[in-house]
């Protein structure tokens, strides 16, 4: 049975500073929003994707550490839920918005992830079309404090009983390392951001991405049994598997009219033109023509 939810706001600050004797304004106040969706189980918005926070017998469990700067406001909000120490982060892929609030965490903290986002991690590619150019590697920078010290090829069982957690990777989709993460007792999964919110997902071809196989990938993921409620990488609520099965039709249908525009000797630039989300998706976002391009431009080199 899902547990009432509950929103908490914590609210982390830096003190005044200064620099060569002036002194300086109060940075912004960084927030941080929990949402409590199980008795040991919540959602931690703000700052870069959204983090789970599973609370086990031997300690506290997080999904995803945000931006980098906001590695101690996570901390900071996970100690206002309970003093539980942090044993484990899982990521669920290798973005920076997902992983480098990790370096601020204690080098006692376990770090799990699939083999392949460890790779990317290590060589700090920059997204496909959002970035350009060589990245600064916040993990090299200080020395691998951060990186994965655990990996997986396929699956990865970690505890047990109300503790357990089930990691999947089914294959490529947001990028190449993407990692389902499943907490059996609760009937709850963090899908990363195969599934960010109600848009045209970023294809990452510079991590592994891919836009053909995407929609497959999530199918595997919507087919797990026993979960009925979805963390979302980035959206505002929870989602159901119905949402994410939704979700692989609307990928299917994008990568369809991409390839058929190509057959048609047309170019991305014609499908940047002319393709607007279908009316059966109803509540999605309009597309916005940059990401439209980048994943047109990903599906039409993945087809022959």
């Amino acid at each position: 049975m899902k547990t009432r939810a509950w929103v908490l706001a914590i609210v982390a600050t830096t003190g005044l500073g200064a620099i060569a004797g002036a002194a300086q304004a109060p940075a912004a106040p960084k927030v941080i929003e929990a949402e409590k969706i199980r008795d040991t189980l919540y959602v931690l918005k703000g700052g870069g994707g959204n983090t789970a926070l599973f609370l086990t017998a031997r300690g506290a469990v997080v999904v995803d550490t945000k931006l980098a700067g906001w590695g101690q406001p996570l901390l900071d909000a996970v100690r206002a839920i309970t003093d539980k120490p942090v044993t484990t982060v899982i990521n669920t892929h290798t973005h920076y918005d997902h992983t480098n609030g990790q370096v601020e965490f204690p080098p006692s903290v376990e770090v799990v992830a699939h083999e392949n986002t460890r790779r990317y991690m290590e060589v700090s590619n920059p997204v496909y079309a959002l970035q350009s150019g060589p990245q600064p590697n916040l993990f090299a920078a200080n020395g691998g404090r951060g990186l994965p010290t655990r990996t997986f090829s396929d699956t990865l069982t970690l505890n047990g009983g109300a503790d357990r957690i089930d990691l999947h990777y089914f294959g490529r989709a947001h990028t190449g390392g993407d990692t389902y993460v499943v907490f059996p007792a609760l009937g709850v999964m963090h899908v990363g951001d195969t599934f960010p919110t109600r848009d045209l997902p970023i294809m990452d071809r510079n991590n592994g991405g891919s836009g053909v196989a995407f929609a497959a990938t999530l199918l595997k993921a919507a087919a797990i049994p026993g979960v009925t409620t979805i963390v979302n990488g980035h959206h505002a609520t929870t989602m159901t598997p119905a949402d994410v099965r939704t979700y692989a039709a609307f990928i299917r249908d994008f990568v369809a009219a991409v390839q058929a525009a190509k057959a048609a000797g047309r170019t991305v630039e014609d499908v940047v033109a002319t393709w607007k989300t279908p009316s059966a998706y109803a509540g999605y976002n309009a597309p916005q023509p940059a990401r439209v391009k980048a994943n047109a431009e990903v599906i039409w080199g993945e087809t022959k």
